[in-house]
């Protein structure tokens, strides 16, 4: 009977995950060292074992992020509530990672890119740091996947077919609220007017 690590192994989206994980630290290290991108990526090709990882992500995670720090930081900043300092250095590269996969993977799909932050955070943040990573991210992708998350909501629409009764009944409810008050300002005139 095969171990449950050989079919964790074999799952095709483990490879990015890996190579999130080691990007998040290699960027951990620059944030900490400000280091190049290819110092880094050279130290974790040399001291790291990269069996299992996709590491041409690894490499492009690191490379964009440390290139476009400033961009990914100003797409983050209308989102981010807490005071800079209040951002650990765990958590801002975990944003810039999922920052960066948001505006420059968009092969890839942005819940996906959420949730694998999010469970970066939670692996090796504080502990809220996946709450806060989630609502940022979140924000961020309805501000560059407008059109995606579109197609998702409606997507999500047609998979609840009671949504549409409910959303119907909803509306009815609403307009004969509508209709009603409507009614009751045309009495009250036509009754002051006589």
């Amino acid at each position: 009977m095969p171990s449950k690590r050989s079919k964790r192994d074999q799952n095709p989206f483990e490879r990015r995950s890996r190579a999130r994980r080691r990007a998040l630290q290699a960027l951990y290290q620059w944030q900490l060292n400000d280091d190049s991108a290819a110092s880094i990526i050279r130290q974790f090709d040399e001291e790291q074992n990269f069996d299992g990882v996709d590491q041409a992500y690894f490499e492009t995670l690191v490379r964009e992020v440390v290139n476009h720090r400033d961009a990914l930081d100003a797409s983050l900043a209308p989102f981010i509530t807490r005071a800079d300092v209040g951002i650990d250095h765990m958590e801002r590269a975990v944003l810039r990672i999922g920052a960066c996969e948001l505006v420059h993977h968009l092969e890839t799909p942005y819940r996906v890119v959420i949730d694998e932050s999010v469970e970066l955070a939670h692996r090796f943040g504080a502990e809220q740091a996946h709450t806060f990573v989630n609502g940022v991210l979140d924000k961020l992708a309805g501000e560059v996947r407008t059109l995606e998350r579109q197609v998702d909501r409606g997507s999500d629409h047609q998979n609840d077919p009671g949504k549409d009764r409910k959303d119907k009944r909803k509306d009815n409810r609403n307009d004969n609220r509508n209709d009603n008050r409507k009614a009751n300002r045309n009495t009250e005139r036509d009754g002051d007017g006589v």
